[in-house]
This record gives structure tokens, sequence and C-alpha cells, in this order.
């Protein structure tokens, strides 16, 4: 794993030149896909360091969404806007997911799991747009310290119990006593907030809508599944503790991300309503997880997958309208097929992967994640069946309030798309609706 982790610092002295920085992702994207294989086993064993298949997709995701983030962010490169600065860290950010992908120790697992934050912080307050973004940035900030600093005593106490802060080798907690409860939702709290979870999500909008491209893709298409991610490494520690509380976790799941779906029918900020379906599929995801089935665990990683490459490729074509346009409204933004034909094909493509339509990633998760929610308890039908309904109804919703009706009048003409731009959204569908025809390996966890 060092190799890539050095060849992805080394690519941050190429930060002079965009052309290199994009094909030195692309190549480093292929030469991970082809080297490297996921399985049952942890490979690539190093210094603290080893993969598995979770951390092998995530990866690979990691380093193509970095690659389409570089390919969609040319406006920095042309307006000058310190395009040097922005490509490293944007190389820093992808080094911390890497390393918080690959590593097989609770503590420097914590350390780089913090230290995506800082990147992240300064790409929002260095090239978002409006002035907000300082409240945006202190939001994401205060709530993910507020999550993460029980999540390190949670560490220290895992080392003086069992002297080791390996993954897996580490004792279990059985006993149900209050001092454990405590410990298990300190523990938790750090990775639901990440996710988000509903009533910890305020932050997400925020610092969605006030990013750069850059930032609302990367945030989308990677950095929310270091929640996930999370929950997968801790929840062996306390098998039986979550079996008492699944029942929490899959209420928060399925009522929360209701009622973010019906409040994303309320948006009117195009950027808004994407992130708030963020959270709605992360209530999916979160149920899958805290329900100790294959089924479910294996269907919460597909879908984070499948919604990483949907929402960063949304994110992107809400960017491109608003460098023409500029704004984000839906209330102006209508009638879009009448100046952009050949975008409104993509705009339907990528909502259809919104709305888990086939053949997309997210449908194969999405059933995957309803066969395990619906087998542990038949309530959960209404919960699920609501939800899905929901995510459908927004983004029609999303899709008929930008494509049709009349259009604004003061828009007179503008660009349909260049081939760059193109490229970039078929680069994010393509992977979204091929992978299906070779899923078995997404399911051997």
């Amino acid at each position: 794993m060092l190799k890539f982790i050095f060849f992805t610092l080394l690519m941050s002295f190429c930060s002079t030149s965009w052309v290199s920085v994009q094909s030195l992702l692309f190549l480093g994207s292929l030469i991970f896909g082809v080297t490297m294989s996921g399985g049952f086993s942890v490979n690539c064993l190093g210094t603290q360091l080893g993969i598995d298949s979770v951390s092998y997709i995530l990866i690979l995701l990691s380093f193509w969404i970095t690659a389409l983030v570089v390919k969609g962010s040319q406006g920095v490169n042309k307006s000058g806007n310190f395009s040097g600065l922005f490509l490293c860290m944007n190389m820093f950010l992808l080094v911390s997911l890497v390393l918080t992908f690959s590593c097989t120790d609770y503590l420097l697992f914590y350390i780089c799991f913090e230290s995506s934050l800082i990147p992240t912080l300064i790409l929002i307050l260095g090239w978002g747009y409006q002035p907000e973004r300082i409240q945006a940035g202190v939001y994401m900030l205060f709530y993910t310290l507020f999550g993460s600093l029980p999540l390190l005593v949670s560490i220290f106490s895992v080392y003086s119990m069992g002297g080791t802060l390996t993954f897996y080798l580490h004792p279990e907690v059985n006993s149900l006593s209050f001092v454990n409860f405590i410990w298990y939702f300190c523990t938790v709290f750090a990775f639901v907030v990440k996710l988000p979870m509903f009533m910890v999500h305020l932050w997400l909008p925020k610092a969605h809508v006030e990013a750069p491209v850059a930032g609302s893709m990367i945030l989308a298409g990677v950095l929310l599944k270091l929640g996930g991610y999370g929950l997968v490494r801790v929840m062996p520690m306390f098998t039986m503790i979550s079996k008492e509380f699944s029942w929490l976790w899959v209420s928060f799941g399925l009522m929360g991300g209701f009622i973010v779906s019906v409040m994303c029918l309320l948006q009117t900020d195009m950027k808004a309503l994407i992130a708030y379906s963020s959270v709605a599929h992360m209530g999916m995801v979160l149920c899958g997880l805290m329900l100790f089935s294959w089924w479910g665990v294996a269907g919460a990683v597909v879908v984070m997958v499948g919604h990483g490459l949907c929402s960063s490729g949304l994110f992107c074509m809400a960017n491109m309208v608003y460098e023409r346009l500029g704004s984000r409204s839906l209330m102006i933004n209508k009638g879009l097929m009448n100046f952009m034909p050949s975008m409104a094909l993509w705009w339907f493509l990528l909502s259809a992967g919104n709305m888990a339509a086939p053949p997309t990633l997210n449908l194969l998760g999405e059933i995957s994640l309803i066969v395990s929610i619906l087998s542990w308890c038949k309530i959960g039908a209404i919960g699920v069946g609501l939800l899905s309904f929901f995510s459908a109804a927004y983004t029609l919703y999303m899709f008929s309030m930008t494509q049709h009706g009349k259009f604004f009048s003061s828009v007179f003409s503008c660009c349909s798309g260049q081939t760059r731009e193109y490229l970039v959204l078929m680069l994010h569908w393509l992977p979204l609706n091929v992978m299906i025809l070779k899923s078995g390996p997404l399911f051997l966890l």
C-alpha cells in the first residue's frame, strides 16, 4: 500500500500542471484496480496497513472521484484562483482517504479519519462561493469534532482493556452493563455524525451549498463513506450490545430518511436538494450496517459506491448550470432543455440513478437492503415503502423543475456543454451502470 501512498504524495509536486495530475490520477486508479484484489482476507499487509474487499472498493472510488474532481474543476485553473494550492489540497485529501481506508490500527485510523477534515475545510473556506461558507465550515468542524472526541477516549479504553489496537484482535465487549452502553454510544456517535444520520445532519446541507464543486463532489462521493466504513470496522467489538439497539438505528434510518425526503420537496436550491437526498440514502445504509446480516452489510457497501458516483455527478451538473446562469435556484433554472438539450439526457440518466432505477448499482444495493430490513422486521416495510416512494418523488421534482417549464426571461443563450463536461458525466455514469454486470465480487465481503 505504501507505493500508492507515495505515488499520491508525489503527485502534489506536479501541482503546476493540471494535465499531469489528471493523467496520473486516472493512471493510479487503473493500476490500483488491476493490481490489487479484494477478498475475505486482508491483503498487502505492511506497517499497520492492509486492505480487504471493503477497503479496496472505497480506495478505488477515492482515486476515481478525485480524478473527476480535478477534471470538473477547470474553472479554478482558468481563473488562476490559486490553482496549484487547490491541486495540493485535493492530493492531501486523497492521501488521508487512502490511509484511512487501508490502515489496520484504530489510533492511526482515528488520526487519518480526522485529518481528512482539514483539506475539506480549506477547500470550502478558500474556494467557496458566498460569505456564509465560514459558517458552513465551522458547522462541519464542530459537528465532526464533537462526535469524534469521545471516539478517541473509546480507542484508549480498547487499548487499556485488550492491550492492542489492531482490527479484529481486540477483545469483544459482551457484558450489557451501563458503562459498556455509554462506551458503545461514544464509539458509534462519531460515525453516525459523519454518515450523517438524521438529527445530526445539519452540517451537510450547509457544507454542500457553500462548497465549490470540488468540495461537493468529494464530500458526496467519498467523505460520507468514512462513516459507513468506520461502522464496519468498530461494530465487531459491540455485537452483543448493538443487537439490543438495532431497533433504534433502524427507526432513525427509516423515519429520518422519510422526513428528509419530504424536506427535499420543499427545497428551492439544487445543491441543497441533492445534499438532503444524500442524507436519505445514508439512512438506508445505516439500517443495513446495524442489522448484522450479510445482505445488509453488502447492500450498504454497494449503495455507498453507487451513491458516491451518482451524487457526485449530480453536483457536477448543478455546478455546470451555476456557471452558466449564475444561480442554483429552481425558480430560475427552468426550461434548461431549451438551452442544453444534450445535457438534459445526462440529467435524466443520473436522476434515474438517484431514484435507484435499473440497471444502476443503487438498485442492486437497495434491493439487498430492503431484503435485510424486511427479514429483520416486517413493520419496516412501511418505512422502506415511504422512503422509496419519496426518493422517486423528489428526484422527479428536481428533474421536471430544471428541464421543463418556461425559461427565465433574462437568459438568452448559453453554451450547451463542452466535451470535457460530457466526458466527466460519462465517467460518472458508466461505472454506475456497468459494475452491475459483474456485481458478484461486491457481495463477497
